[in-house]
This record gives structure tokens, C-alpha cells and sequence, in this order.
């Protein structure tokens, strides 16, 4: 097998990692920041398919990842992943959204905040950022891959293939002008008993509003600004998202803030899956890097030359979803 190394140590690197470890190759992941200073450390991190392109594809990678989150939901509860109930609410009568297809069975919600006319109700995997990527990075280094902070000038030349997942990065690494980041602003509040998530999409040219519960806290986002590299919290922009919030949870006026936080989603007009000599790139998620992640992490597997392990490994999930062994 080869040798190779991933350059990323987001959610879609690290995925890609556990994956061509277990095909039975030697991987290395490289990057400048590591896994809890990348922008999915940021993310709410609700499945859902947001700022990727092309839909056909994103709902084939958004369907895999749906499948092999739900399973590890079940079997892995030390991962972070938790399936939770949740509506989103549109200001429009709208058909079912074009990713329906890619795993939740939706029901028409007719119970909806001021101000919204439309909205579904489905089931969905949320994930537990910090929790989850320190789970990843155990499952690299217990299948025998290592995770290194580098500085890079360039993609590396020193292994069989390299695995090009350094999202924003391949503006410079792989000389991409045309990944450019959307800010995204999010407030972290203490949990006051939320179990269900609530979304305002942004079809009608509004920032997405979101409320995403975890254990101990609450999520509240967002704003998806284009072309803005600053990566410092606004607080006129965190009192405006609050604001929008508190119409879709009226308890978040009294939650108590943690902190504030900001990622640089990396949106291309289309994602980059594609092997060219010895590079596979994989970069572009925009704002679906964990719904698309084992999806993705599947085909750059079969792109670097190993099709996924179908054996029992520690990561517990098979490339179709199934659980292992």
C-alpha cells in the first residue's frame, strides 16, 4: 500500500485519514493548525447540506455521511454525535429542499415562530465539534497515523500521493483563486434544557439563522459573509445574532454567554474531488465540510487506489454507512 500523506487536519482530512488507514496505507496528517484550531472546530455542526456545490454530487457525499453519523450515534457515544429533532422554518411556501433524498424523512411543520409561513421537521445527526475531532484524531493514531503541525510553503513531495485537504489553504497550496472564504460568526451559551434544533435558512438572502443544542451548551449562528478573512468576533454582529435567534428561541434572551466564535467556511464554485498525478484534492465543503466529510473521505479512498476496509476497525462504520463486523 502507499504511503500517504493528507494535508488538513480538519473534519474532511481527518475523515480521509481514518479511511485510507483502514484500506491498509500508511498515512501521515500534516497542517498548520490542528484539528481544535481549524474552522470545523467552529461549526455547529448540524447535517445539513449548506454553501457546496454541485447538488448531485453533495447529496451523494451528504447521503453516505448521513448513514455512517446515524450509526455511530448508536455505537460510538463517545464520538460526540448525538441524533436530534429539529425544524426549519422559511419565510416562503417551498417544495421539499432539493437534498431530501440524501437521508431524513421530513414532515411538514405547521406550529412555526412569528414570521414564517413554511417548515419541515426532520431527524438529523448533530455533532460535538471539540468532542468529535478528538475522537477522530484517536481513531488516526490507534490505527497507526500520526498527526503533525507543519508549516507549508507548497503540497509535499515526499510520499506516493498526497491528499490535498487543506480547505481555505489551497488558495495558496494549490494555487486555487477561486476558494474564497465566508466568515461565519457564531455565540456559544450555556445549556438551559434546549433538546431540539431550530434553523431559519437563507434562501431569501437573509444570514442563516440557527440554534443547535449540545450537552452542556448551545449554539447560536450565524452570518455567512464572502470574502471577509477576519477571524475576530463582532459584538454588534453577536447581538444581531441573538436577536434573530431569540424569534426561534425566546429562552436564549436570558442564556448566559460562553464565548464567541469565528470560522472561514472554504466555498468553491464547485467542490475539488479529483486525483492529478500524484495529488488527490479534496477541498471546497463551504459550509457542509461534516455533512459531506465521510462521503468525501470515501472517494479520495478510491481515488488514492484502496477501496475502503470492510472489515471490523475501530472507526465502527463501513464506506456505505453500515456498521462493521
Amino acid at each position: 500500500m502507499s504511503r500517504v500523506l493528507v494535508v488538513g487536519a480538519g473534519v474532511v482530512g481527518l475523515s480521509s485519514a481514518v479511511r485510507l488507514l483502514e484500506a491498509g496505507h500508511r498515512v501521515d496528517v500534516v497542517a498548520r493548525d490542528l484539528p481544535l484550531e481549524t474552522t470545523s472546530s467552529v461549526a455547529a455542526a448540524l447535517w445539513y447540506p449548506y454553501l457546496a456545490f454541485p447538488r448531485t454530487r453533495v447529496v451523494e457525499w451528504a447521503a453516505t455521511t448521513y448513514a455512517a453519523l446515524e450509526v455511530l450515534a448508536s455505537t460510538e457515544p463517545a464520538s460526540g454525535v448525538v441524533l436530534r429533532e429539529g425544524t426549519e422554518v422559511l419565510r416562503e411556501r417551498t417544495p421539499d429542499p432539493w437534498w431530501a433524498e440524501a437521508g431524513p424523512s421530513i414532515a411538514r411543520q405547521t406550529a412555526l415562530p412569528p414570521g414564517f409561513v413554511d417548515g419541515w421537521t426532520f431527524r438529523s445527526p448533530v455533532v460535538e465539534m471539540p468532542v468529535y475531532l478528538r475522537w477522530l484524531v484517536g481513531q488516526v493514531e490507534a490505527l497507526g497515523g500520526t498527526i503533525t503541525r507543519m508549516n507549508l510553503s507548497g503540497l509535499p513531495t515526499s510520499a506516493d500521493v498526497v491528499v490535498n485537504c487543506s480547505g481555505i489553504g489551497s488558495r495558496l497550496l494549490a494555487g486555487d483563486r477561486s476558494v474564497v472564504p465566508v466568515q461565519g460568526q457564531v455565540v456559544v451559551v450555556e445549556q438551559f434544557g434546549l433538546d431540539r434544533w431550530w434553523l431559519a435558512g437563507s434562501d431569501d438572502g437573509r444570514s442563516p439563522t440557527y440554534v443547535v443544542p449540545r450537552g452542556t451548551e448551545v449554539v447560536v449562528g450565524g452570518t455567512d459573509v464572502e470574502g471577509e478573512w477576519s477571524r475576530t468576533p463582532s459584538p454588534a454582529t453577536a447581538a444581531a445574532i441573538l436577536e434573530r435567534a431569540s424569534v426561534l428561541v425566546p429562552e436564549l434572551r436570558h442564556a448566559r454567554v460562553l464565548r464567541h466564535k469565528v470560522g472561514l467556511r472554504p466555498l468553491r464554485p464547485a467542490v475539488r474531488l479529483e486525483r492529478v498525478s500524484d495529488v488527490v484534492h479534496c477541498y471546497g465543503h463551504g459550509g457542509a465540510g461534516v455533512t459531506m466529510s465521510w462521503g468525501c473521505a470515501d472517494e479520495v479512498t478510491r481515488l488514492v487506489g484502496g477501496a475502503p476496509a470492510r472489515t471490523t476497525s475501530r472507526s465502527g462504520v463501513s464506506d456505505d454507512g453500515r456498521l462493521r463486523g
